[in-house]
């Protein structure tokens, strides 16, 4: 017998590592797509729990007193849940493994308060410490502040003012409220009645947090730091001090005529379910203006807002938490994106169901993105169940990407309004090149310098990952690199890279996700994928992976860029990591299969799908983050797939 040589034996070898591959790759992409398949609901679509921080679920306590509408089993279910959110040192953060965030904790000690928890249990002894060791009552944020003088915890003096005159600027005028971002315009609009009625709450002393005022502490207004032109944030805090002047004066000629403009807004942003925006800033506040404004609970208005707010609730039995918003149109659309790719059908049955359920829920009528785009034409989609005042161009194009891919029973039906809606996505980009997610040319620098804004997210600029993720859409359905929108569009995302390579991401953390969908944006294009500066971005990719094969990004890489692409491995942000290597890189690269392994030895045996603790989604860059729990189902089955595929063709 001939024994076999060296190089046969190692060719032997490969093979059975390839196979072994594809087998496990193979075993892995189906049992996520089983999992993902049984998670549908009936009506077509796909939603999990949209998580964030304390102080959504602690406000919700705040409300049911605001209104007079108190649900001893809610409040003590809300209470259950701050308590098991609350970490070892007493603190409440922004994101899981994050340090401590003063708003969420002095707002989760006053809501455990307002629930009957005494100030001698040690979780409230805790939380006390961890507050002041973090600087007490005056570091606190503006909303925070709002919500104590509401509760006659501190003095409305200490609070930017908000005057309800604001809905009477002009659309001309540079401070009107159509220069602000979607939220913080639903936000602010009804704020603004709020904050000119200087509603108190008056608590019971044992529900207070008197004991969180240290004599030492000073709560006061935003201070100026030099004179009065010195600098934009002066100007404001000393226009600010007028303002707050004139509205103690008795003389105040359009308050009557504002207010009435301002409900008009309100109740004409209402949606025929009841919701206001789609977020929980926006309804509570508009509820809460209506209330204090008159309305009586019984008012058609009121009893379809009362029924909105009680849709985000999410009841675990001896605990309850609120939602800051819903994501079932999000959810769907990458989900339906993720099964094709694992080789799902394009016209099975459930992957249809939930393509004509998006369908039907696209937006026909026009919001306010009409104010600064007067010649586009209705026809994109939300982000949440009910929201046609804001539809975005993200979900849009995830949704074109869908429709696009499928095969729906009504195809002359199917291509009229997906035309409808490409319009709507084309007619929405802005003069510098960029897609915003709600509106155009909103970039008004000077609006997140205003004392209100200390979270510094007034505009909705536009942003490298929802521009990368459009110029995805259009190359899939065929758009050229020499249409004239699309050239704008690759100018925008060129110059808005990072001098080491990557890009930064505006609604998931951080560089990874922002480099992850511009690269797929210039493939999709048609872009040649060995330029410099793509492969600078594969470099950064490539260092950036953790040695455990996975990649990670902490979300303190918003305040501290030195630290991006830095992290923990979460399953959400390899997968992004992976996608965009996928674009550009040799799909045989060690990486890749590394990443691979990282994802197929964390997948759960008994459900087939993945879990990570980790918040990979952003709300606010730095002050609000979100952990979307269906990116550690579809994310990860949407990597294996495409680098399954990958290998599938390299191979052939």
């Amino acid at each position: 017998m001939t024994s076999a040589s060296p190089s046969s034996d190692s060719s032997l070898k490969n093979s059975e590592t390839r196979s072994s591959l594809s087998d496990r790759l193979e075993k892995s992409i189906e049992a996520s797509r089983n999992y993902f398949l049984s998670q549908q609901y009936p009506e077509g679509y796909w939603v999990e729990k949209l998580e964030s921080n304390a102080t959504i679920t602690a406000e919700y306590i705040f409300f049911m007193h605001f209104m007079g509408r108190l649900d001893p089993v809610k409040i003590e279910k809300c209470a259950n849940y701050l308590l098991h959110k609350q970490r070892e040192d007493g603190s409440w953060p922004l994101y899981y493994g994050g340090p401590c965030d003063i708003n969420s904790t002095v707002e989760s000690y006053l809501a455990l308060k307002m629930a009957g928890i005494s100030a001698d249990r040690e979780e409230m002894v805790k939380a006390r410490e961890v507050i002041f060791a973090n600087g007490g009552i005056p570091k606190t944020r503006v909303f925070t502040k709002i919500f104590l003088a509401m509760l006659g915890q501190c003095s409305w003096d200490v609070t930017p003012a908000v005057p309800v005159e604001i809905v009477l600027f002009p659309n001309s005028f540079p401070f009107n409220i159509y220069e602000m971002s979607s939220w913080s315009r639903g936000t602010v609009v009804p704020l603004s009645v709020v904050c000119s009625h200087r509603p108190v709450y008056q608590l019971e002393p044992e529900k207070g947090i008197a004991e969180l005022f240290r004599p030492e502490d000073k709560v006061e207004a935003i201070q100026p730091t030099g004179h009065l032109f010195s600098s934009l944030p002066n100007f404001f805090t000393y226009l600010d001090r007028a303002v707050k002047y004139l509205g103690k004066s008795s003389w105040k000629p359009l308050r009557k005529k504002a207010f009435k403009a301002a409900e008009r807004w309100i109740l004409d942003h209402q949606e025929e379910e009841g919701d206001f925006a789609g977020i929980q800033p926006a309804m509570f506040n508009a509820m809460l203006a209506l209330h204090y404004m008159g309305y009586d609970h019984k008012h058609p208005a009121m009893v379809k807002g009362f029924e909105a707010i009680e849709r985000f609730e999410i009841d675990y039995g001896d605990r309850l938490v609120f939602q800051a918003c819903v994501s079932p149109l999000w959810d769907t659309a990458i989900g339906i994106n993720a099964l094709l790719d694992s080789g799902v059908p394009a016209d099975h049955p459930a992957l249809v169901k939930g393509a004509e359920w998006m369908l039907n829920k696209q937006v026909v009528k026009t919001g306010d993105w009409k104010v600064k785009n007067p010649n586009g034409e209705p026809g994109g989609w939300a982000f949440e169940f009910y929201n046609q005042a804001y539809p975005d161009t993200d979900d849009t194009a995830e949704i074109l990407i869908v429709f696009n891919r499928m095969k729906l029973p009504d195809l002359r039906h199917k291509w009229s309004e997906c035309q409808r809606a490409l319009s709507w996505l084309l007619s929405m980009q802005s003069k510098n090149g960029g897609w915003g997610a709600f509106d155009v040319d909103n970039d008004l620098q000077v609006l997140n310098k205003i004392p209100f804004a200390d979270h510094k997210a007034m505009l909705d600029e536009p942003t490298a990952d929802v521009t990368g993720r459009i110029l995805w859409c259009l190359g899939s359905i065929g758009f050229k690199r020499e249409h004239p929108q699309v050239a704008r569009a690759l100018q925008f995302v060129k110059e808005k890279q990072e001098p080491d390579g990557c890009w930064w991401g505006r609604w998931g953390v951080n560089y990874i996700y922002g480099t992850f969908l511009v690269l797929n944006g210039l493939k999709s294009m048609g872009e040649k994928m060995d330029q410099a500066f793509v492969q600078k971005a594969v470099d950064w990719l490539l260092a950036h992976q953790n040695e455990d094969g996975g990649w990670g990004e902490t979300c303190e890489s918003y305040a501290d860029p030195s630290l991006r692409g830095r992290g923990e491995s979460t399953y959400s942000q390899t997968a992004w990591a992976m996608l965009g290597l996928l674009t550009s890189a040799d799909v045989k690269h060690p990486a890749l299969q590394k990443g691979a392994e990282f994802l197929m030895r964390g997948q759960i045996e008994e459900s087939g799908t993945w879990y990570e603790p980790q918040f990979t989604g952003t709300g606010f860059p730095e002050h609000f983050f979100i952990k979307y729990h269906m990116y550690q189902h579809f994310f990860p089955l949407m990597a294996l797939s495409r680098y399954r595929n990958a290998l599938q063709s390299a191979s052939e």
